[in-house]
């Protein structure tokens, strides 16, 4: 993993919606740290330092070093509330990891070769996205950042599915653990449009009469 994300975090002494309210004024977000076997611990984080980091995919799919009381531990990101209007945050969960426990995360796909996919360029196709992110599990140290969708060689009517996606060392597709048939598509390439119309023979003869 080419990024480290580092979370200054703060004991959050005073616990409540008022107290929250009085955090986020300041600029505060009041945040929850849990699991790896402790006691979770309320903490507060910078609001904006968050907003920054979230703009960036990585930080969803990232273990985070989390400094907290002069020690660091490792986390991940859980849960992220957000104000029903405002372009806030209002709450962040974040849950600790262990080195030699696996952890199932959402990681982002990212497609490749799509404007020179072949059913695009030499078909007239047209790339169809069914999913966006997938759900990985694999120890904290094999975690990656995204899952690369390479599409170039896809033709009209053509898919790709779970099992056909290319894994890093140590990592498993939590959908593949489930049992036979549960292998769906995560992209395809549709039909040009009104070609199957054209394909499909028109009723009767051309030139055929009915019978009187």
């Amino acid at each position: 993993m080419s990024t480290d994300f580092v979370i200054e975090a703060e004991p959050r002494l005073e616990q409540g919606s008022s107290a929250s309210r009085r955090l986020r004024r300041a600029g505060k977000l009041p945040a929850i740290l849990y699991g790896g076997h402790q006691d979770p611990v309320a903490i507060t984080l910078d609001h904006n330092a968050i907003m920054l980091n979230l703009r960036n995919d990585a930080f969803y799919s990232h273990v985070l070093t989390v400094n907290l009381n002069g020690q660091s531990e490792r986390a991940i990101l859980r849960d992220v509330q957000r104000h029903p209007f405002k372009p806030t945050l209002t709450h962040v969960d974040l849950l600790r990891v262990s080195a030699d426990e696996a952890i199932r995360v959402h990681v982002p796909l990212h497609f490749l070769n799509e404007e020179t996919c072949k059913g695009v360029k030499t078909g007239g196709g047209m790339i169809n996205r069914q999913m966006n992110e997938v759900e990985v599990e694999c120890l904290p140290g094999d975690l990656p950042e995204a899952l690369e969708v390479d599409v170039a060689n896809l033709g009209v009517g053509e898919s790709l599915h779970l099992s056909d996606l290319v894994l890093p060392a140590g990592v498993t597709l939590v959908a593949l653990t489930h049992g036979e048939g549960q292998d769906p598509a995560v992209v395809g390439v549709l039909m040009p449009r009104g070609e199957k119309a054209e394909e499909e023979p028109e009723e009767g003869a051309p030139g055929e009469a009915a019978e009187s």
